[in-house]
């Protein structure tokens, strides 16, 4: 459990290295990169640098 909280805490550093934390994120897209840098960790640090791209969020629409 140690090493999951410290690897998740490395990936956070990470993400505010880079300035992710400076504005709330305009998208999906850009939570998805925030998200996908913490999970990444200390990888990060090897030259991982993980983005996302697009998203699609999928809205159920009411029955008619």
């Amino acid at each position: 459990m140690v090493l999951v909280l410290a690897w998740l805490i490395i990936g956070a550093v990470a993400a505010g290295q880079r300035h992710y934390y400076d504005s709330a994120p305009s998208n999906c897209a850009s939570a998805g990169t925030i998200a996908v840098t913490i999970i990444a960790g200390p990888l990060n640090y090897l030259g991982v640098n993980p983005k996302i791209d697009t998203c699609h969020v999928n809205v159920p629409q009411p029955s008619q």
